[in-house]
């Protein structure tokens, strides 16, 4: 497969996913107990890019990109994204039997 297959791939798979808004990347981080900086850390953005995306009303700025690497970072740590059914998008954590994911 050519390297332009395989990024107009990915292209069409982040555009398949919900933005993330700025509330659910906030809620995200309270219910992980992370700090702008621990996300950043996680998602290879810089706390400016985190910052920005958290102060928006609603949808982030994001690039598609940035949204991705936030959504896996968050994702790895055990937080499940809730798209909006008509009560709204959320988040929530997967069920653990251990804090792995936490950050204290």
């Amino acid at each position: 497969m050519s390297h332009a297959t395989k990024n107009s791939m990915c292209v069409v798979f982040v555009k398949m996913l919900n933005p993330l808004t700025s509330a659910q990347i906030r809620a995200a981080r309270a219910l992980l107990r992370w700090s702008a900086e621990d996300l950043a850390k996680q998602s290879v953005l810089s706390v400016a890019t985190i910052r920005r995306a958290e102060l928006s009303e609603d949808e982030t700025a994001m690039t598609a990109a940035n949204n991705l690497a936030v959504r896996r970072a968050l994702e790895a740590a055990g937080v499940v994204f809730i798209e909006e059914n008509g009560g709204g998008a959320g988040v929530r954590l997967r069920h653990r039997s251990s804090s792995k994911g936490r950050k204290s």
